[in-house]
């Protein structure tokens, strides 16, 4: 049998006559609810409503699917129209029905985002439409306009996903059936009387003037900027010149999270965000990738390492997952050998992080001291020759020596469990407070440092630990 899915429009008088043709050969009439002033277009036919579902529906995804099988359901009987209000378009049970049958016939209404934005005025002939109860999946956009707004929760949702996009100050639109009015974003749930008519209408200021941002724009500040007449510092830059920048922000962010401030880490997370932003943009002028490819690389990648999440993988503890990360990172980049997995590690990276991260790898194929003991013992073999070798004075033997004994320190730190790039950044801190402190004993004692013997540098070197024990 048919279905024929039509469209009430917004108010009554909203029927079109392709809708009313439809209506008067009609078999079998249903109402999705007899609540909305748009189903007093019906008053003059035989319409079941289907009122006594949203009672017994505990959400608005177990209602429309109710709603869904009602109407397939008598569909089997004979033909239907199934009407709601709105735009078919904007009905998630129609959008059901629509996936199970295949015989189906839509005759569209006005829908209540169009409603909603003639009122409103928008100057945008572009907007995101979207109903209240999916207002947390909506993207950034340029305009939006959102219905069924129908309580103070659904509004308070709405005013917070509106908030991130537009920035809670930015004057909206807000509708009541025919009625309009200025309020602002962070107001949405401060209204009274919600009903199914309600609707929130939302622009964008021009660029400059927006309240908040998105990634989007990030890459077209910068493609401003690079454009003619743009900044000749930011036109000039390359993927070489800019590498290091990449670097130092990496640090000033690692460093406002060990200093614990909030707002550092903020600003230092935007940096980052922009030296990525910017290689995007330059590789796009290349032809070679934008930054939505490299977004989209990155999460299908994090899709493909955590199969023990979104595949057939099991990883109950934080190690068994890192197992699956690491067995799923060495498939992904095609790298069969150990030796390919050594490889790639970057050798650019700080000294310690990248011995820690080779020996790590090479660890992996069984070659590996058996405890932090045997490690530690053969460290000692190197620091005989390194010993030898400055006895002796050859320059490239103490370089090759001294290589070897800060390998094996890494290598028994390793294996003792430690994060060696960690500790000796810890441990360097340490002694440099300590020796500030010893400093300040000293020349609060009136004497001068590079004056002191060593048994009575020894004490002020321990008084300065003392010290910093009880501060």
């Amino acid at each position: 049998m048919k279905i024929t899915l039509i469209g009430l429009g917004v108010g009554e008088g909203g029927l079109t006559l392709e809708a009313k043709r439809a209506l008067d050969g009609a078999s079998r009439i249903l109402a999705r609810t007899s609540a909305t002033s748009s189903f007093a277009s019906l008053k003059q036919y035989d319409v079941q409503t289907l009122d006594s579902l949203f009672s017994s529906s505990r959400t608005f995804d177990s209602l429309n699917k109710k709603l869904a099988k009602e109407v397939l359901a008598a569909a089997k009987q004979s033909d239907v129209c199934y009407c709601v209000d709105g735009g078919v378009c904007e009905d998630e049970a129609c959008r059901i029905i629509c996936s199970k049958s295949k015989n189906v016939r839509i005759i569209e209404g006005v829908t209540k985002s169009s409603h909603a934005a003639a009122l409103a005025k928008l100057g945008r002939a572009e907007y995101l439409a979207a109903s209240a109860y999916a207002a947390e999946g909506i993207k950034s956009c340029n305009a939006a306009v959102i219905y069924d707004i129908d309580g103070d929760y659904i509004a308070s949702v709405v005013k917070q996903r509106l908030s991130d996009i537009f920035g809670e100050d930015t004057v909206c639109t807000f509708i009541r059936g025919e009625s309009v009015k200025k309020i602002k974003v962070y107001e949405i749930d401060r209204q009274k009387n919600y009903d199914y008519s309600c609707a929130v209408a939302v622009e964008q200021p021009e660029f400059l003037n927006k309240a908040r941002y998105d990634y989007a724009d990030l890459e077209q500040i910068i493609r401003m900027l690079r454009a003619p007449g743009g900044c000749p510092w930011d036109r000039a830059q390359t993927c070489e010149s800019i590498k290091g920048n990449v670097i130092e922000e990496a640090y000033e962010l690692a460093d406002a999270v060990e200093r614990g401030d909030g707002d550092g880490i903020e600003e230092e997370t935007g940096d980052i965000l922009l030296q990525a932003a910017f290689y995007s943009v330059l590789k796009s002028e290349q032809g070679a990738f934008n930054g939505g490819d490299a977004l989209t690389r990155v999460i299908k990648k994090l899709i493909f390492r955590h199969s023990h999440i979104f595949g057939g993988d099991k990883a109950s503890t934080e190690s068994e997952a890192l197992g699956v990360w690491e067995k799923n990172k060495a498939e992904g980049k095609g790298q069969k050998a150990f030796g390919e997995r050594v490889a790639a590690v970057p050798r650019n990276f700080p000294s310690c992080t990248y011995a820690q991260k080779v020996l790590k790898r090479s660890a992996e194929s069984g070659m590996d001291f058996l405890s932090p003991v045997s490690a530690a013992e053969s460290m000692q073999d190197d620091v005989k020759k390194l010993i030898g070798a400055a006895i002796s004075g050859d320059e490239k033997e103490i370089f090759n020596a001294a290589g070897d004994v800060l390998l094996s320190a890494v290598n028994t730190c390793r294996l003792a469990g430690a994060d060696c790039e960690q500790s000796l950044r810890a441990a360097a801190f340490r002694f440099a407070e300590r020796f500030i402190k010893c400093e300040q004993l000293i020349v609060g004692d009136g004497k001068n440092i590079t004056q002191l013997l060593d048994d009575e540098l020894n004490v002020y070197w321990w008084r300065a630990g003392n010290a910093l024990k009880e501060d």
